[in-house]
């Protein structure tokens, strides 16, 4: 029996969502590798490492472009509706905040350059903060390729953890700082590297968020822990 043409539109939006979702797991993936690069090229103070890290994050620019491209596709060719727009929107939405965790990689990066005096003591604790935060992301990236929405909130409040992690090394460099006046501009960029590691941590939140919201819509999310940070900006 051939398949009526409704049929044929539905498997072929499928199969376009689920090319979406690989283009969106391959930028999480990448921009998760990428700040664990640019710590590391921090750590091993590889200023030519550092430098791949900041061209490297052109390739996740660009697999935004193509996201938005296929979303405009979507929205214009298939006129979505309900649990089908939220797809697309969501889709939308987190590879907007996997182009901001690239990005915070190459700020990462860029900043280690500078950084040719040495690593003060408080910098040890960088490396723990990165791979709390690349968790976090990876597990709400997999919670976006799965649909689970269990998974999405689990790691959503695991951002709390990262927080906590992050007070304690910003306290630990202003203690450095005030204790030797030495180590002023190289503590002031790590500062600046925390903050850029503590955010992305709020951008894997979003992440899980829009999770929520591709399964549940608009219905309020659980309550979650929430930390209440220092005000320093980059």
């Amino acid at each position: 029996m051939n398949a009526l043409p409704g049929e044929h539109i539905v498997k072929s939006f499928d199969t376009e969502l689920q090319r979406l979702t690989g283009e969106i797991v391959r930028m999480g993936e990448i921009a998760a590798a990428q700040v664990e690069d640019a710590i590391d090229a921090l750590v091993r103070q590889d200023a030519i490492a550092a430098g791949r890290v900041v061209r490297e994050d052109r390739r996740i620019d660009e697999l935004e472009r193509i996201v938005s491209h296929d979303v405009l596709h979507l929205l214009v060719m298939r006129a979505p509706v309900a649990r089908d727009l939220r797809e697309v929107l969501a889709a939308l939405r987190i590879a907007a905040d996997i182009e901001r965790i690239g990005d915070h990689a190459a700020n990462i990066a860029r900043r280690s350059v500078v950084l040719r005096e040495g690593m003060p003591d408080p910098a040890a604790g960088l490396p723990m903060l990165v791979d709390l935060a690349c968790e976090i992301v990876r597990e709400v990236i997999g919670a976006y390729a799965d649909r689970d929405v269990g998974r999405a909130i689990a790691a959503r409040a695991r951002d709390a953890e990262l927080d906590a992690l992050y007070i304690s090394l910003f306290r630990s460099l202003l203690t450095y700082m005030m204790e030797d006046p030495h180590w002023i501009t190289p503590c002031t960029h790590l500062l600046f590297i925390a903050k850029n590691i503590e955010r992305i941590g709020d951008h894997a939140t979003n992440i899980a968020e829009n999770v929520w919201f591709l399964v549940h819509g608009d219905t309020p999310m659980p309550a979650r822990e929430k930390v209440e940070l220092p005000m320093y900006d980059d």
